[in-house]
């Protein structure tokens, strides 16, 4: 081949390869533009999907600064066969009207693509992304209510626990706490389902960055639970000790609702603290790990 014919392929491939992907993206903005669309409304409108606001653009953030692996090959058989199975369940999802599904086949066609232009390392290599993309899709409202309900039964025990702890009457009846002159109820937007799910993510991305032991970033993901469900009831507790103790106005409207983020932020903390000691277990058991191996390589060294 000449080189000038070697010049026009290469500078071909140039061009193509940019074509391929802008062609790409616009089929799949056109195909998920429904989905995508009523998903961001969700994120905005609907407080308990708003942690998406924040994983969406941290998802991406982390699959740009990993960016494409050098050694990624394409796997065009497997991706076009992921790819196909995406479109197909975002077809039928739309036919059944089910939001979920709609939403996760999204998920579904972009890991097709990637592995038909990367392979599946580099799909392994953006896990992370992946993972906090899964995440901010809002579950099915069958799953959410189904949910709500235990964690507000749970809320309103740990609550009344603490409120007799704390020597004050309160009569506890399902989701109902009666206190002298008051009654609170605990409704399914305090059952803690919001704050759990927005607590789980960030153990999520904390694990993902943080740790590095499998066994660590699932014991993280798990203590995330009775956090959020400890401090769920606590919030219940403190809205009856101040609705008693101090003013009935601090049971509602927007004293209520700080009150609720700043004990979230506490549940944040928590969860950053349980990060640091697992982190620090993480480095503990390295090092010994590589001092015992050191002493094996040292002792093997002498015997021979």
């Amino acid at each position: 081949m000449s080189p000038a014919a070697s010049i026009a392929e290469s500078s071909g491939r140039r061009f193509a390869i940019p074509l391929a992907y802008a062609l790409t993206a616009i089929a799949f903005a056109v195909l998920f533009a429904k989905p995508m669309a009523m998903l961001v409304s969700d994120w905005w409108n609907n407080p308990e999907a708003g942690h998406g606001l924040l994983l969406f653009p941290v998802a991406i953030w982390l699959a740009w600064k990993t960016g494409i692996r050098a050694e990624s090959r394409p796997s065009f058989g497997l991706g076009l066969l992921i790819l196909i199975a995406g479109v197909l369940l975002r077809a039928v999802s739309d036919l059944a009207a089910e939001r979920y599904t709609m939403r996760l086949a999204m998920v579904f066609a972009l890991a097709g693509l990637v592995i038909l232009y990367w392979g599946v390392k580099q799909l392994l290599a953006w896990w992370l992304p992946f993972l906090l993309l899964t995440l901010s899709i809002p579950l099915p409202e069958l799953i959410t209510s189904a949910l709500a309900l235990p964690l507000q039964f749970r809320a309103s025990k740990l609550g009344a626990a603490l409120l007799e702890w704390r020597h004050v009457p309160v009569r506890l009846t399902g989701n109902i706490l009666e206190i002298p002159g008051h009654r609170l109820f605990v409704t399914e937007a305090c059952s803690g389902l919001r704050s759990l799910t927005a607590l789980m993510s960030v153990a999520v991305l904390t694990a993902g960055l943080w740790l590095r032991a499998p066994l660590m970033r699932i014991l993280l993901v798990a203590t995330a639970i009775p956090v959020a469900i400890l401090i769920n009831g606590v919030r219940v507790f403190l809205t009856g000790f101040l609705v008693f103790f101090v003013d009935p106005k601090l049971g509602e409207g927007f004293l209520h609702l700080t009150e609720g983020w700043l004990l979230f932020l506490v549940s944040l903390l928590v969860v950053g603290a349980v990060t640091l000691v697992f982190r620090l277990a993480e480095r503990i058991w390295g090092r010994r790990s590589r001092e015992v191996g050191g002493g094996r390589g040292e002792e093997g060294n002498a015997i021979v």
